[in-house]
């Protein structure tokens, strides 16, 4: 069992440095609550189950195939349906959090 304790994401987020490199913050249930730093363009992938993005700070978007995006902002959450190809996009650092499988892996499938 974890420790019982509280995480602060702010002062976990001034310790991110490098983009996409997502930070394990706790497990929930069955699921893993993940932290990352979003900046330029990720690759094109998708995941076969759905994919949580909830904006933690700054501004990115979700590019989807077929050219359709979605602009998340501080507190915005969205939800990339399983087997859709996307893409996060910042042109500015922004960090997000993940709700994700443990066994997620960050490039897809």
């Amino acid at each position: 069992m974890p420790p019982l304790e509280s995480i602060s994401i702010p002062d976990l987020v001034t310790t991110i440095t490098e983009p996409w490199r997502p930070r394990d913050l706790t497990q929930v249930n069955d699921a893993i609550l993940r932290i990352a730093m979003l900046e330029g363009e990720f690759p094109w992938h998708h995941h076969d189950e759905d994919e949580l993005f909830l904006c933690w700070q700054g501004e990115f978007r979700v590019e989807l195939e077929g050219g359709d995006s979605v602009v998340l902002r501080a507190g915005e959450l969205f939800v990339v349906p399983r087997g859709v190809e996307h893409r996060p996009v910042a042109d500015r650092p922004a960090y997000t959090l993940l709700l994700e499988r443990p066994e997620t892996k960050q490039y897809g499938s």
